[in-house]
């Protein structure tokens, strides 16, 4: 059994990084602005997860914040609620781009025929967990949804890989796991802003990085692993996902506006929108 496989779980046929390389860190990365070139409309750059319980919610949601958000992520919570794909076509009938975050983690065939199924829905990235036969499974049946594949939940740290009972560097684990889902065929990994850059330096810039726990203030949730808007980005990030800070907020349009405003001077103020 390998750690740095699945996420604790199975096999792999391909060669993996030494239980010694797992346990030390990657080396240092130049502290340099990785800011993403990608041709990717500015407005887009930010993806807000609808973390609700009805449809009815997740609709108000984005009725208030109108054109400001362009991106959502649909996840678990919606998905036990009995309208998800109806959720799903009614935000890509309103000009959304749709994540389908539902973690796809089961037997490859099972995620194979699950991802099949997914293709006959307007779904721009779907997320899976798991082994190097899970991830190919997907990718296998991937059509034009682009497949992400989880790094490590940006919930854990590395107290929480001890916890589990395996001394190995969270950093190298990301690392390992993100190069052989890329040399698998996925088209990106969700990864945190504490490793992003060590994926970018050993990786390159061929391969997404949608980048969770982003916090505009201080962080007080339990998301463990976070960054602020600027730092996601300069660390390589070429979409960030915020939730709470928007949703939560007293006035979420004007929180939404203030993110994309961050965004956009990053990104030169223009959105490229076609």
């Amino acid at each position: 059994m390998r750690c740095d496989n699945d996420g604790f779980l199975g096999r792999s046929n391909h060669r993996a990084k030494s239980p010694a390389a797992l346990k030390s860190p990657p080396r240092n990365v130049p502290d340099i602005s990785l800011l993403s070139a990608k041709d990717i409309p500015t407005a887009q750059r930010l993806i807000v997860p609808l973390d609700v319980s009805t449809s009815d919610e997740a609709r108000e949601i984005v009725a208030q914040l109108g054109d400001e958000v362009r991106f959502y992520k649909i996840g678990l919570q919606l998905f036990m609620s009995g309208s998800y794909f109806e959720l799903l076509h009614w935000l890509h009938d309103s000009g959304k781009q749709v994540f389908v975050d539902l973690k796809f983690f089961d037997v490859p065939q099972t995620v194979a025929l699950a991802v099949r199924q997914l293709r006959r829905h307007p779904v721009t990235f779907a997320t899976v967990h798991g082994n190097d036969a899970i991830l190919r499974a997907a990718c296998d049946e991937k059509g034009d949804t682009r497949i992400l594949a989880v790094t490590m939940l940006t919930s854990l740290d590395q107290n929480d890989i001890e916890q589990l009972g395996f001394k190995v560097d969270m950093t190298a684990l990301v690392l390992s796991r993100a190069r052989r889902a890329l040399e698998i065929g996925c088209d990106g990994v969700i990864a945190s802003g504490h490793e992003s850059r060590h994926l970018r330096a050993e990786l390159g810039d061929n391969f997404l990085v949608v980048m969770p726990g982003i916090r505009p203030i201080a962080n007080i949730d339990d998301q463990k692993r976070t960054v602020d808007v600027e730092e996601a980005f300069r660390n390589g990030a070429d979409y960030i996902v915020v939730g709470r800070p928007i949703v939560q907020a007293t006035n979420p349009l004007a929180a939404a506006m203030s993110v994309q405003k961050r965004i956009a001077s990053l990104f030169g103020g223009v959105d490229r929108a076609r």
